[in-house]
């Protein structure tokens, strides 16, 4: 049996459209495509639409929203700029629910990068020289020592680099990811710009800037 032969029940495609926001259309495919297995078809939009989100992340987000998330009774607070290419995108719902979102999610996790590309370089050589110690405490071999190092740096950036975290209301996903799936729902890039995490009586606090927006301020 091809495929396409693969009959679809009109619930699983309605289940899968709400769960993914995909067109219909696209569903119906995915699940054919995994035999009416529902998060094998998850998994094929999300790599399509992780496809079609890296076609467009070199196009300009100057337009988006400032969004706001308090929890736990006014003791946390979080402010996120979230940009895309039109003000009709970012006031869509769809737009406006990511903000929601990803500013709660940093509520709850505490990124302190936007991406692993904003890491510094001092921060970075300052866990690996961490690591490289607590490897060769343990004794083992120098190549075994950096093959180590190279899964903690990749906990390291699934830890402290927003879009490398798994998104806390459906972990089976990374922000990216969820970031990626609105892109191609929309057909826009999108982009977090920077954000800040407040903490009532706590002694520092986290902002974070993603240096794309650095260097495209600059040139404007």
């Amino acid at each position: 049996m091809t495929e396409t032969a693969v009959k679809i029940d009109a619930k699983l495609v309605k289940e899968l459209r709400e769960k993914s926001g995909a067109p219909m259309g696209d569903c119906l495919k995915a699940l054919q495509e995994a035999r009416g297995e529902m998060e094998a078809a998850f998994v094929v939009l999300r790599k399509r639409g992780m496809a079609s989100a890296a076609k467009k992340a070199t196009r300009t987000t100057n337009e988006g929203a400032v969004g706001t998330y308090i929890h736990a009774g006014g003791k946390i607070g979080v402010l996120l700029e979230l940009n895309c290419e039109s003000d009709f995108v970012a006031r869509t719902d769809d737009f406006q629910e990511l903000l929601r979102d990803v500013a709660m999610h940093i509520a709850a996790v505490d990124p302190r990068f936007v991406s692993r590309e904003d890491v510094t370089e001092a921060d970075l050589e300052r866990e690996k020289d961490v690591y490289r110690a607590q490897a060769a405490a343990s004794g083992k071999p120098a190549e075994i020592i950096e093959k180590m190092l190279t899964g903690k740096l990749a906990k390291f950036y699934e830890e402290f680099c927003l879009l490398d975290q798994p998104f806390i209301k459906e972990a089976s996903q990374t922000i990216g990811q969820l970031i990626a799936s609105k892109v191609a729902k929309l057909g826009e890039n999108i982009s977090v710009r920077r954000f800040a995490r407040f903490k009532v009586g706590a002694t520092d606090w986290t902002v974070a800037q993603a240096k794309a927006a650095t260097t495209e301020e600059a040139a404007s």
